[in-house]
């Protein structure tokens, strides 16, 4: 059993503790920025392969009280590295948080790759090449409370990339905020979905994730575990190609995108090919003022400008004044969910909210809000 940290947006925590448990995770425990949960090896592979939301998923190595340079070092050297490492591997160290005589990052990930290399060359002469874009293995030390907390990557990137959004117009959504948008709304596969401002697609892609059952991960190239000398392959073939088999054909309703930009539309639709439901999913070229329901009920979920990646210097009231009528006159009988980064523009829609949450777009405070349009 191992011991496994999943690193997450702000905001997000309690809902990838939901996401962890129902793929079987134990001992979950939500936390800063990330969830702490225990499994096996299995349990590891499967998460990296399923999981929607987190970024990577670290495998805990050791703990121990660090103050200065000189307690890093020996914590390092402590652990006996040929378990986790070859001398003929690359490696790599990310370094997070600080502590009084330990606040540069990159003098911290420094001390911690002479720690790993000192030990290789003490053990057998040859020592281990740093790879900073694609290392074999990816050591992680997060310091905080004179504690250090050393892991290994085992995603080896972030997992929001699934690897299929290859065109991206301005200010895109990451595919992970797009998940949780998708889990807190409560939509269903057996609902219509609509997004009248996709941009590049992504919210209505990873809807179509969902509702095809298609593992985010089998998207992704290569995981830091691959690389790892316990790799176990058959374990991890077994688990792509039953999550290979267990994918649908068809979606139960409709899933649509919409975008006054040609240009993106056809970015959307390039995306959608490569995420392989270039069939299901329908993207149109349309002005926000003509959009209508496909259905009489369903979910309706859009990131609309907030003017402080797009717009700038523009005055976007009216268009969210648009985006108020749009959702009173042509979806009445829908659920909508909106994502605003701004509070005065999000009174411009003139509906009141039945409920909202804090999310953080990047490093944007923002809230999701749910309109129920009768």
């Amino acid at each position: 059993m191992g011991d496994y940290f999943a690193t997450v947006a702000r905001g997000l925590e309690n809902l990838a503790a939901e996401e962890l448990q129902e793929l079987g995770a134990q001992r979950v425990v939500p936390g800063f920025c990330g969830v702490a949960f225990g499994g096996d090896r299995a349990l590891l592979y499967r998460v990296n392969l399923w999981a929607r939301l987190p970024f990577r998923i670290l495998q805990t190595v050791t703990q121990f009280p660090c103050g200065d340079a000189d307690d890093l070092y020996r914590g390092i050297q402590s652990v006996d590295w040929r378990q986790f490492l070859g001398a003929d591997q690359t490696l790599a160290v990310t370094a997070t948080g600080k502590t009084q005589h330990l606040n540069h990052s990159h003098f911290t990930a420094l001390q911690v790759k002479n720690a790993v290399v000192d030990q290789q060359r003490q053990q057998g002469g040859k020592r281990s090449s740093v790879d900073v874009e694609t290392p074999d293995v990816r050591i992680n030390v997060h310091l905080a409370k004179n504690q250090a907390t050393v892991s290994l990557d085992s995603s080896g990137h972030s997992l929001h990339r699934r690897g299929y959004r290859v065109a991206m117009g301005t200010a895109p959504l990451k595919e992970s905020l797009a998940a949780a948008m998708i889990r807190l709304s409560g939509w269903q596969p057996t609902q219509a979905l609509v997004d009248p401002l996709c941009g590049s697609g992504t919210l209505p892609l990873e809807a179509s994730l969902v509702a095809l059952n298609r593992a985010p991960g089998l998207y992704c190239d290569r995981m830091g575990f691959e690389t790892w000398p316990d790799f176990d392959r058959p374990l991890w073939e077994r688990l792509k190609a039953e999550a290979a088999q267990g994918q649908k054909a068809q979606l139960l309703a409709p899933i649509y995108g919409c975008d006054r930009d040609d240009q993106v539309i056809r970015q959307a639709r390039s995306n959608a090919k490569r995420c392989g439901v270039g069939q299901q999913v329908q993207f149109q070229q349309r002005d926000l003022a003509t959009v209508e329901a496909p259905a009489d009920s369903g979910i309706l979920l859009c990131n609309p400008p907030y003017g402080e990646r797009l717009g700038r210097g523009s005055d976007l009231t009216p268009f969210y004044k648009l985006l108020g009528d749009v959702l009173k006159q042509r979806f009445q009988g829908w659920t909508a969910f909106v994502l605003s980064g701004n509070k005065q523009l999000a009174q411009a829609i003139g509906l009141k909210s039945s409920q909202r949450w804090a999310l953080n777009n990047g490093n944007l405070p923002c809230q999701l809000l749910r309109y129920e349009l009768y």
